[in-house]
């Protein structure tokens, strides 16, 4: 590639990001909710204005059912979305709580009970990417799934961390607590399960795609700007600063199974990573000791939680343990 196209290429970028800015400003009016002094408490919103749900803009910090407070990155000012994406009240948190509680009148809503699986999707994505596995298991599981939302390239996994913690605290009724994560949303949980105390409710946990060992892929494009710009820093953490990174996290004390993509043989998609790989992480880096299961599924890293066999490994691994069957699990053992 040229000097020239990457100027193009890096310039195009810049646009789209800029665009992309403009548009989660606009959607949420921050002219008027997100100024720094003389902020209001809050409002409400009659007419229930439309959102684009969050994407690189907002932290998921409660749920109650399918209802949504999250907090702005750039602001720090929240709002309350329904479970259409359709934001109710705005303004501090306190404000949104009240708002919530109001409603939960008005309508006569039920308390939360039961089973549940909290999703967090990977690095530059979205929950949009992990909504059709939450359907899945909404219909085919008879879960509560809770997909949240966090700005994944802006941040450091420590504030991810802490975006999950007050998800988990939000949960009041649930019964038991499941994960289900996509590449780097795995990384967030461990990272969660090191900085918060055991809690008994956790009953299993889905690693689809997990940079368990870091990225060899990641520590090779370290060094370069437009990468770093992409992912932020907890996707430089992925690479040359994983070491230290790994000191942070924590191996799940529940029962936990890993789905790795690959080609099941000593080539992988991408010719440029030596063994078998999903095109972004060789196999081996996706394993951790003291997982209960691991299954090598024939996917692309990036796709891999779309694929609706993968959905059957993660019901079945929430049910019963396993992804196949008991008999053809394939255990880590823990370290000593």
């Amino acid at each position: 590639m040229s000097p020239i196209d990457i100027r193009r290429l890096l310039s195009a970028a810049l646009g789209i990001a800029v665009f992309c800015a403009a548009v989660g400003l606009a959607a949420d009016d921050l002219s008027r909710e997100g100024r720094p002094e003389g902020f209001p408490v809050g409002g409400e919103d009659r007419l229930a204005i439309p959102t684009l749900g969050g994407l690189q803009f907002w932290a998921d910090v409660a749920f109650f059912h399918q209802w949504r407070i999250q907090r702005n990155i750039v602001t720090g000012h929240y709002r309350l979305l329904d479970e259409q994406e359709r934001r109710h009240a705005w303004g501090t948190r306190g404000y949104c709580e009240r708002r919530l509680e109001a409603i939960r009148r008005e309508r006569d809503l039920p308390p939360m009970e039961g089973k549940a699986v909290v999703l967090l999707h990977g690095l530059t994505r979205s929950r949009t990417s992990m909504e059709p596995l939450a359907r899945y298991l909404s219909e085919e599981g008879g879960y509560s799934v809770f997909n949240v939302g966090y700005p994944s390239t802006r941040g450091e996994l420590a504030d991810h961390a802490a975006t999950l913690a007050s998800v988990v605290d939000s949960l009041e009724g649930i019964e038991e607590i499941s994960f289900v994560a996509h590449s780097m949303g795995n990384i967030v949980v461990r990272r969660f399960l090191a900085d918060h105390p055991p809690d008994s409710r956790f009953q299993r946990m889905v690693m689809i795609a997990p940079p368990n060992q870091g990225s060899v892929a990641a520590a090779a494009w370290a060094d370069n700007e437009f990468f770093a710009a992409i992912t932020g820093e907890a996707g430089q953490a992925m690479g040359q600063e994983w070491d230290e990174l790994a000191a942070t996290l924590a191996v799940p004390a529940f029962e936990f199974g890993i789905i790795a993509g690959g080609r099941r043989d000593d080539r992988g998609f991408n010719p440029l990573i030596d063994g078998d790989d999903d095109g972004t992480l060789r196999v081996e880096e996706t394993c951790l000791e003291g997982a209960a299961d691991l299954v090598v599924f024939p996917a692309l890293h990036s796709v891999i939680m779309y694929d609706e066999e993968v959905w059957a490994y993660t019901l079945r691994f929430l049910e019963e343990g396993h992804f196949v069957s008991a008999a053809d699990r394939r255990p880590l053992p823990a370290a000593d």
